[in-house]
This record gives C-alpha cells, structure tokens and sequence, in this order.
C-alpha cells in the first residue's frame, strides 16, 4: 500500500518548486499564497522535515527539497502524459446517441457533411431509444425528446414532433377515400396501441376509441412500422420529418390530411460542463446550422420552437 502525502499539497509543492516563488505558484495553481503557504507546511509536517527555507525574503528549496522537487516533477510529467493519451483518444472520436428513427432516418444521411468539416474526427452513433446516462455511457451528445429541461444539461432546439397517418398507395387502392380521422381509424393500423394514434385521433377530431377497428401488426419502432407501411401491410402513424424522402417520392401518403404534434420536442443535450470540448462545440454549431437550413424551407413550421420561445435551455442544478 502506497503512503502518499495529500496530494494537493503535493502538487502545490510541484509548482512551487519549479517557480522558487510562493507567489508565482498561487497564480498558477488559481489558489492564494497563503494557500500555498499552508499547503507546504502540510507537506512538510507529513515529510518530517522543512522543504523551503526563507532566504533574503524569498524561498528556496533544501536539501532534501532539491532532491525530491525532480522525482515529484518527473512524476506529473508521467502523468500528463498518460492523461494525454486518454485526452487524444477521447478527443478523435464523437459518439453521439439517438432514437433507432432519428438516427438513420435523419441524422445519418446528414452526419457526412459534418464528417468532411471534421475529417480528423471519428463520429459514431449509438442509435437506441433509451435514455442516455452521460454520468455512466460512452457519450458526448445525445439527441432526446422532452421538453428541453434536463438539470446539468445544455439543451438545444431541435425540432417539433409532428405525427400523421401514412400508408402505401397500393394499400390505400380500392379503399374509400378517408373522410374522417374515424374512417383512418377503422382500417388495418401497424401498431395500434401506439400512444401516438391517440394523439393524431384526438387533434384531428376522431371520436373512435383507439381499441376499436380492424387488429393490426404490433412493432416495436417507428423505423419498422414506416417500412411495414410501405410494404402495404396497414396504416402507420409517423414523423412526416423522419419520412421525408419516402413521402416526397410518393412510397407513404396520408389517407387523410391530418397532422398532430406531440408535446415532445427534439433536442440536443450534452453536459454544460463539456460545452466548450471542441469536438462537442463544432458537432453542436453543425447541427443547429442544418437545422435552420432546413427550417428555411419548412413551409408546415415542424423546426419552428412552438411559441418562438428561444431554441438554448441549460440548467446548472445538477447532473
């Protein structure tokens, strides 16, 4: 079992020796001289012997001072660059989470025009609908949904979540046209105890209770129930902003002109500790500028902030 002295004091003792000034040492170290006065008196009662003598007004380091002052420094410097591999290591590669949509839906078809900005930079998405722990995972930056207020978190804008029905033209084929949010509702629904029918029903003025109609396949994603969609197998309640590409190319349309949003929004978090972390603050300045080129061309205000309330949440009551 090692016996180390403090080692703040050891530290403090470090600087002090280097600069052979008590002042110079509180500057560097952001303490006060009186500080580090009590920090080397420390030291020196666990050491068993002084390590400064007062000479002329100034300090400088004794015998035995002098011989262990290279061995402490040689010792930082070991650590530094130890420190230095784990900074270099975490600083190549930004590891991102989302939901299984977002990610490859959104953020995947985008995140190489981020890659060419950064190309030194390794970016990985952790796609997964649980909610990351930045205390305990691997992560930098987090795309949630919620209402922007995280404690310890700054939170960025991202986007509404609107939702609507969608389905295949060639499941749609045959049918009557859809006149009602009821009429949506008695058709064959992918997953229809999704929460989000319920949602969509009740803004679009359904009246039918979300257990009635014909029975439908159960998913566990919207990544797999707007395939099913496409494939024909029912209607589907989706992110028109995660089905942009399928809905401009006519594979997903609505049966009825309907659109919902949910009270979550989309945002992007990161610790507030972390927010000047290069890696972070480019990702963050790359994404918020996306956002509002594609808020240019938004003509349904799903990147508007309702209420045009700011786009910058932090709280710094915890992590």
């Amino acid at each position: 079992m090692r016996k180390l002295p403090p080692l703040a004091a050891v530290r403090v003792f470090e600087a002090a020796a280097r600069h052979q000034n008590f002042t110079a040492a509180a500057a560097e170290l952001g303490m006060t001289q009186a500080a580090v006065s009590y920090q080397i008196k420390l030291l020196e009662e666990r050491v068993g012997a002084p390590l400064f003598a007062r000479v002329k007004r100034q300090v400088v380091l004794t015998d035995i001072g002098r011989r262990i002052a290279p061995l402490v420094t040689g010792a930082f410097d070991s650590l530094d660059d130890a420190f230095a591999v784990a900074r270099s290591d975490s600083e190549a590669v930004l590891t991102i989470s989302c939901s299984v949509t977002f990610g490859p839906n959104w953020l995947a078809p985008r995140i190489g025009a981020f890659q060419m900005t950064r190309p030194e930079l390794a970016v990985r998405l952790h796609t997964s609908n649980a909610m990351v722990d930045f205390a305990r995972d691997d992560v930098d930056a987090a795309i949630r949904g919620g209402s922007g207020d995280w404690p310890g978190l700054t939170a960025h804008f991202l986007m509404r979540m609107p939702v609507a029905a969608y389905a295949s033209p060639d499941y749609l084929a045959g049918k009557p046209p859809a006149k009602t949010a009821d009429d949506v509702m008695a058709m064959t629904r992918i997953s229809p105890d999704d929460s989000w029918w319920e949602l969509w029903r009740c803004q679009a003025g359904g009246q039918m209770p979300i257990g009635r109609g014909l029975p439908g396949i159960r998913l566990d994603s919207q990544m797999m129930e707007g395939q099913a969609a496409i494939a024909g197998h029912g209607v589907a309640v989706l992110n028109p902003v995660m089905w942009k590409s399928e809905i401009a190319a006519g594979r997903l349309v609505q049966p009825l002109p309907a659109m919902a949003f949910d009270k979550s929004d989309f945002w992007l978090v990161y610790p507030e500790q972390r927010r000047n972390a290069p890696k972070i603050k480019a990702f963050c300045e790359w994404l918020v500028a996306q956002v509002a080129k594609e808020a240019a061309d938004d003509p349904d205000g799903f990147y508007r902030p309702r209420g045009e309330g700011g786009g910058v949440r932090s709280s710094r009551n915890g992590a």
